[in-house]
């Protein structure tokens, strides 16, 4: 599982062989949660507060959202 970015509060991975949907998972203290890729909504486990926002604020930009698309796609090319 490749660390795409270590952020001051989290690491943000994307795992290979994952299960849909495209999702990166959030890790660090008290944080343990999966955000799905296309509408940055948690959808599974629990993230720090701060961790979650400063997470959310990288993965909105663009240029950040397509290195998750790009990164999901390459893990988990299915085929």
């Amino acid at each position: 599982m490749p660390t795409l970015v270590e952020l001051a509060k989290c690491k943000i991975q994307i795992y290979a062989g994952d299960h849909a949907p495209p999702h990166f998972k959030i890790y660090g203290p008290g944080t343990n949660a999966n955000v799905a890729i296309e509408t940055l909504e948690v959808i599974a486990g629990k993230a720090d507060r701060k961790a979650l926002r400063e997470a959310l604020a990288w993965a909105s930009r663009p240029e950040n959202r397509a290195l998750l698309r790009a990164a999901w796609n390459r893990l988990n090319a299915r085929g």
